[in-house]
């Protein structure tokens, strides 16, 4: 994904920036990396949840015009309802896609984040080079391919970039840095490596000092640490590995109760739906999350509740200055914006909004219906046929054509009599 690639270069020099500046432990850098770049989306956040409200306000009149078509699947009421669903955005000064940027924007920082994190050796060239005699010692023995794509298996170890065709420097690299202690130690017990264990050992007691977060490797997975910890009858180290996918949980679901949430009807329309479907994903996500979070490695975990930490406290400042804020003042600005835009391409606001208006009347109903009265009289009950007057319409239109129907049915009606 070259987009992806490219933010996450830029992402892995402030990752390698944060390490230089002094701060060597990688769960700390974690940390920090992650509270700058939510601190610049901090903007693309606030524009998305002023959508948000703005969509709480139009959501009235939007859901008056969907009741109005329900049901109505042919052609001239899809138009109307779509005419008349844009005059309410024009009227608020917002385009229906206005979250779709800040989204297609997010998307790419959220994936490139996740990359430098779980590939942090690929992104600080310090880190990397502390692998550098052991990757040269284990590509000096015969078949250490297979040897290594065996190990992997027999660890059951979550790779990312390792292929058993293709094993490069980097891949190994990639390999090493994921391993626990424990791991480590199974490594220098191959065999084939048995030649350099020393060297496995010095590399893996410079690497894990940088790894260790609180007592915890952050290349294990909270489940392995929860065996390792039962088996040594370290309870305290279960603890700790328990409050990782706890904590991921507990944050995401803090976070989602204080983003704003969408008005709900009563009329059971495709937005009481949509809005059903967004809580049971608001309750399922954090659920699965925190069950992820017990086969991913500790860093993974540290990031999640990381993330979700500074996105409250986002929220609650976010919140605050949405509460403050003019509606009334933010919706004329949003329609001078909207004005200018239409302006530079030729279009004013008051062209567009006749055009707007021009597009309804032409595709509106026929006017022309039969209605029928019955009143009692002396002789009885009797039906009168009477008809509006047909009005004037554009000749090949809709409504032309149905003025046309009903003459024909006035004209049958006035003979039988």
């Amino acid at each position: 994904m070259p987009i992806v690639k490219w933010v996450a270069e830029v992402m892995g020099w402030l990752m390698n920036g944060i390490y230089k500046i002094g701060i060597h432990n990688l769960g700390l850098c974690i940390i920090l990396f992650t509270i700058i770049i939510y601190a610049f989306m901090i903007p693309l956040q606030i524009k998305q949840q002023k959508f948000s409200k703005m969509n709480a306000v139009m959501s009235p009149e939007l859901q008056k015009i969907s009741k109005k078509y329900r049901g109505k699947k042919d052609q001239a009421s899809q138009m109307k309802m779509q005419e008349e669903t844009m005059a309410v955005y024009e009227k608020y000064g917002v385009s229906p896609t206005g979250s779709c940027l800040q989204l297609f924007i997010q998307m790419p920082i959220f994936f490139a984040l996740y990359q430098v994190i779980i590939n942090i050796p690929g992104y600080i060239g310090e880190i990397k080079a502390i692998f550098d005699k052991a990757v040269v010692s284990i590509t000096s023995v015969d078949g250490y391919a297979d040897v290594l794509t065996q190990f992997i298996k027999d660890e059951g170890l979550r790779t990312y970039t390792w292929r058993a065709d293709d094993v490069t420097t980097n891949r190994i690299i990639d390999v090493l840095y994921n391993l626990s202690p424990t791991q480590w130690k199974h490594l220098g017990e191959i065999s084939d490596f048995s030649g350099f264990s020393d060297v496995l050992s010095n590399t893996a007691n410079t690497i894990r000092p940088m790894q260790n977060f609180l007592g915890l490797n952050i290349a294990d997975t909270p489940l392995a640490l929860i065996k390792s910890g039962w088996s040594s009858h370290s309870y305290l180290l279960i603890l700790a590995a328990v409050l990782i996918p706890v904590l991921s949980w507990l944050t995401q679901m803090l976070n989602i109760k204080l983003m704003p949430t969408a008005a709900t009807t009563q009329d059971g329309g495709a937005n009481d739906q949509m809005n059903a479907t967004m809580k049971s994903m608001n309750t399922f996500m954090p659920l699965f999350s925190a069950f992820i979070c017990f086969s991913f490695p500790v860093g993974i975990g540290i990031y999640w509740i990381a993330g979700s930490v500074i996105r409250c406290i986002q929220q609650l400042i976010i919140n605050k200055h949405l509460d403050n804020m003019d509606l009334e003042d933010y919706i004329r600005k949003n329609q001078a914006k909207a004005a200018k835009k239409r302006e530079k391409s030729g279009l004013p606001p008051q062209k567009i909004t006749q055009q707007a208006k021009q597009n309804v009347r032409n595709i509106e109903e026929p006017k022309c219906t039969t209605n029928l009265k019955k009143y009692n009289n002396n002789s009885g009950s009797k039906a009168v046929d009477t008809y509006r007057e047909v009005p004037e319409t554009k000749p090949g239109s809709l409504a032309s054509k149905a003025n046309m129907v009903a003459e024909f049915d006035k004209k049958n009606k006035t003979k039988k009599k």
